[in-house]
């Protein structure tokens, strides 16, 4: 395969992801959540027929929700966001694939086409990214390296996508749908299968 799908993914460890929607709904019920998205998001994933490998943030763990036989399996490497995508990337181009993509694992609405869109932007663009509703993105996907796009920027802010597109001045980019990934309470709001794990003042 030239096609190559990257997954960031948390360790699911109680009160070590999703923070900020932590502070809302609490640790437990976060995890619950995040254990759901994980689980959404390597259905979606294990549809397609490119190569698949999860880049989990602490360790790498066997038999879990990321199937052994769907996925490959890495260690994010240290230092910010940004590294660890890029580190991420070098590693999928060193293999020798010619196309890569990068998605979240906090995406309730992702699709095989927006994986499948992404790949067809890359036939005719350098760069294809899936804008996120914060500012930031939910996919961006590359046919060759562009190391600029990791340079250092306000990472997990509102300026990510909009900083990132200005470094890469002279590329060619594509935008897909814009999507919402869930990183707070307000996110989780919008999906009516979660709002048990919502208190009822907050959902009022």
């Amino acid at each position: 395969m030239d096609q190559l799908v990257i997954v960031f993914a948390k360790n699911p460890e109680l009160g070590k992801c999703k923070t900020r929607l932590a502070v809302s709904i609490g640790d437990e019920n976060t995890l619950a959540v995040y254990k759901a998205l994980i689980q959404y998001t390597a259905k979606v994933l294990s549809k397609l027929k490119e190569d698949c490998v999860v880049f989990y943030s602490e360790n790498i763990q066997t038999d879990d929700l990321w199937n052994d036989a769907d996925f490959q399996k890495q260690v994010q490497s240290q230092g910010h966001l940004g590294k660890k995508m890029q580190a991420a990337f070098e590693w999928g181009f060193h293999k020798g694939y010619k196309q890569v993509c990068i998605v979240g694992s906090d995406l309730f609405e992702l699709e095989v086409s927006d994986i499948h869109n992404a790949f067809q932007a890359l036939e005719t663009h350098d760069l294809v990214f899936g804008p996120a509703e914060d500012g930031g993105y939910y996919l961006m996907g590359m046919s060759a390296f562009h190391p600029e796009a990791f340079k250092d920027k306000a990472w997990s802010t509102e300026l990510v996508l909009k900083e990132t597109l200005h470094d890469l001045k002279g590329k060619s980019f594509q935008l897909l749908k814009e999507k919402n990934d869930i990183d707070t309470v307000d996110d989780l709001k919008k999906y009516k299968k979660f709002h048990h794990f919502i208190p009822y003042k907050l959902l009022n």
